[in-house]
């Protein structure tokens, strides 16, 4: 009962002073917490010339599986040009509301381009970590140099986040996170960590499941070090699904309802602009990003509309190995459905940056596993959907495109490839460079796997499974260098980090040359 306007907020231990409107729901004031509000740290992305997105979640209790209340929370916000946030030149205040789980996207906007910020949220008496950001160049400006790094594949169980500890220490822009920030399924015990709480099926278990890998101090640090440009694969809701199609061949209207879901913690939970907040089942993920005249990368969305996997084996839905399958070939099988193929499409023709990026989640060079007799492709990638693809390299091919690079995620190893029109012909032109990036922790496939299928794949030109870690791109108008950076181990929560290998694209020359390993590049 309220009592003087006073309210009593035992679920979350939060308590203060609520402001009661017509609207609903009320707000609190003046809110106390019994433990630390910012308990899932503080992050910005999506960068623009002009503005960025500042975010964080309040969470006192994030793990206990209790929801905080149904109230909103007023959370303030500032933003500076220095470190120790004395140069205050934005600040404001923001609702924190339970329909969203308390998360706070603020866009901070009318900055300075190519400028570094320092960013903090404030909610009653507790104050946030400090999180570093910037924005991007003026659209119309031609930049020395872009540095950056792309990640993927993070599953709690399966190790520590070791990479973020060194990425942290890199001069970076901005970070890209390819897909499968999260991993669904139940806890495994005899792994070095365990998820806690049930397979995620709903709003709640997602929310815990969120809660439990943003609670990790090294992915913390680097969300507060660096804006990152996100965008989704396939287990932060399903493994293999596609569109309103599980893995498993759940009802179509109960699988919805999951990914709805999976969708809104996903928002909940990551530094994306207001535009991506769910709406009416869906999400707007696929955007562009221009750094300057230098480079416009091109971000995809390859499961909310994609077709279903094709050449399914009875019983078992999702991607599989198949050797002969006319259906991976059919012109009307799409990757990214219809709209998406065409924005990007016409966003590649009408470009003028310098260097073209698609950013994506998987390998999208063709791959056959096996050996030249006996050969088979993976029907969850591109070689499942080889007409999307075709098309796409057939505009960078007759454009022509002469600066393209892919950037991918998801088989948990490194790989470099010559991208062609027509991969089974070793004289066919290469048009583009693909850059594939390996796990921050999940455990990639035997490499005797891959080892095998060299010999058929000689536009492949390198693909190791065996190491964690992330890739560094510096980007100049002449030259594009890769380092393909590695840890020892994701066993423990510290280890130390080398270069795998280098690779170098020119200007205006597609295609990876390989160059000398740097300890410290």
């Amino acid at each position: 009962m309220l009592n003087r306007r006073q309210f009593l907020l035992t679920v979350g231990a939060v308590m203060g002073l609520v402001v009661l409107r017509d609207q609903s729901p009320p707000i609190l004031a003046q809110p106390q917490f019994s433990a630390y509000p910012f308990s899932l740290g503080v992050a910005s992305g999506d960068p623009r010339p002009d503005s960025v997105v500042l975010w964080t979640r309040l969470a006192p209790n994030p793990l206990s599986g209790q929801p905080m209340p149904a109230v909103a929370i007023p959370v303030q916000w500032q933003i500076a040009t220095d470190a120790q946030m004395t140069e205050v030149i934005q600040q404001g205040t923001t609702q924190a509301t339970p329909q969203w789980g308390h998360s706070v996207h603020v866009v901070a906007d009318n900055l300075s381009p190519s400028q570094w910020y320092w960013y903090q949220f404030q909610v009653g008496s507790e104050t946030s970590p400090i999180g570093r950001t910037r924005t991007l160049p003026a659209l119309d400006t031609d930049p020395e140099q872009l540095k950056f790094a792309f990640v993927s594949c993070q599953h709690y169980e399966k190790g520590y986040f070791t990479a973020y500890q060194h990425l942290v220490q890199e001069d970076l822009d901005l970070v890209f996170h390819l897909g499968d920030y999260i991993y669904e399924g139940g806890p495994h015990k005899g792994r070095p960590r365990q998820h806690i709480g049930p397979n995620p099926i709903d709003l709640e278990t997602y929310r815990l499941r969120y809660a439990l890998y943003k609670n990790d101090p090294q992915l913390q640090a680097a969300h507060a070090a660096f804006p990152f440009i996100c965008i989704w694969d396939d287990h932060e809701v399903d493994e293999d699904y596609a569109q309103d199609q599980s893995q498993n061949y759940d009802d179509p209207n109960v699988f919805r309802k999951r990914r709805w879901a999976a969708y809104q913690a996903y928002y909940e939970h990551l530094p994306l602009r207001p535009t991506a907040q769910p709406q009416n089942g869906q999400v707007q993920l696929f955007r562009r990003f221009q750094f300057g005249q230098l480079a416009e990368f091109h971000c995809l969305d390859n499961r909310q509309y994609r077709d279903d996997q094709p050449c399914a084996t009875e019983g078992i839905g999702g991607g599989a190995i198949v050797s002969a399958c006319q259906d991976r070939l059919a012109a009307d099988h799409s990757m990214l459905g219809k709209p998406q193929e065409a924005w990007l499409i016409q966003g590649l023709q009408n470009s003028s940056a310098h260097w073209q990026v698609i950013a994506q989640q998987q390998l999208m060079a063709e791959l056959k596993f096996g050996l030249e007799t006996v050969s088979g492709y993976w029907t969850d990638g591109w070689d499942g959907y080889a007409a999307s693809r075709q098309r796409i390299l057939d505009v960078v091919e007759q454009r022509p495109l002469k600066n393209v690079v892919v950037i991918g995620g998801d088989i948990h190893a490194f790989g470099v490839a010559d991208l062609k029109t027509n991969f089974q012909d070793p004289q066919s032109p290469i048009i583009g460079t693909e850059f594939v990036g390996t796990s921050i922790s999940s455990t990639g496939l035997p490499q005797a796997l891959y080892s095998l299928s060299q010999k058929i794949n000689p536009h492949i030109k390198f693909l190791d499974t065996r190491h964690r870690g992330y890739v560094l791109c510096q980007i100049t108008r002449e030259v594009w260098t890769a380092h393909l950076r590695i840890v020892n181990s994701v066993e423990q929560s510290e280890s130390t980090i080398r270069t795998l290998a280098s690779f170098q694209v020119k200007n205006g020359q597609p295609g990876a040359i390989p160059i000398e390993a740097m300890a410290n590049p």
